[in-house]
């Protein structure tokens, strides 16, 4: 299983066409950056919760993970296209690029 990196662009076009619902967005990042400012809907991944999120999510379902700048979301998507994950991306740029647009 790989992954695949992705522009913004291309997330917004993954959950417009599957539904925002059905498409987890994950933020990588620390747990204080996170909580200061987010994506909206995206939900925190960390090594306290990765397991939990592995053993409980629709392994169908589109995975978008984002970090500050899309290398350590390369890690995370690999991880979890490992895992099983169908399409499990990485988004580059991270949330740095994201503030931009």
């Amino acid at each position: 299983m790989n992954f695949e990196r992705i522009t913004w662009h291309r997330a917004q076009q993954i959950m417009d066409e599957k539904g925002r619902e059905t498409v987890y967005l994950l933020d990588c990042r620390d747990e204080q950056s996170y909580e200061q400012s987010r994506v909206p809907g995206a939900v925190h991944l960390s090594g306290a919760n990765v397991t939990e999120f592995v053993a409980t999510a629709d392994f169908d379902a589109p995975v978008l993970v984002y970090c500050y700048h899309g290398n350590s979301s390369q890690s995370a998507a690999a991880y979890l296209a490992e895992q099983g994950f169908e399409s499990a991306y990485s988004i580059d740029g991270g949330f740095e690029e994201y503030k931009e647009q």
